[in-house]
């Protein structure tokens, strides 16, 4: 079996940072994403999710290395300021590197 390096990074944000999300992400060169609603508790205390507004989000995707470090460094710089906000990424490998 022939595997590629790829990175997923995981963002998990209030989502109201969903719209600012998906555009850095396209900007970045993303192609595709997966994204759900989450429940957790944080430095910002509990977040459930019974008001929509106030739910927090996670989305997954996966890119190139270098993709996902320009990604990262976008967040960082230019969302983290303004949402409650957590990203990391974790190092993979795919079967079918052309779908990324």
């Amino acid at each position: 079996m022939n595997t590629h390096p790829m990175k997923r990074v995981t963002v998990i944000c209030e989502a109201l940072a969903r719209e600012p999300v998906l555009r850095l992400l396209t900007e970045v060169g993303g192609h595709g994403w997966t994204l759900w609603e989450v429940e957790g508790s944080g430095s910002w205390g509990m977040r459930t999710g019974d008001i929509p507004e106030f739910a927090n989000i996670q989305v997954e995707m996966i890119l190139p290395p270098a993709g996902a470090d320009t990604l990262l460094g976008r967040l960082s710089a230019e969302l983290f300021p303004k949402f409650a906000m957590v990203a990391y990424e974790t190092e993979i490998r795919v079967l079918r590197p052309a779908k990324f």
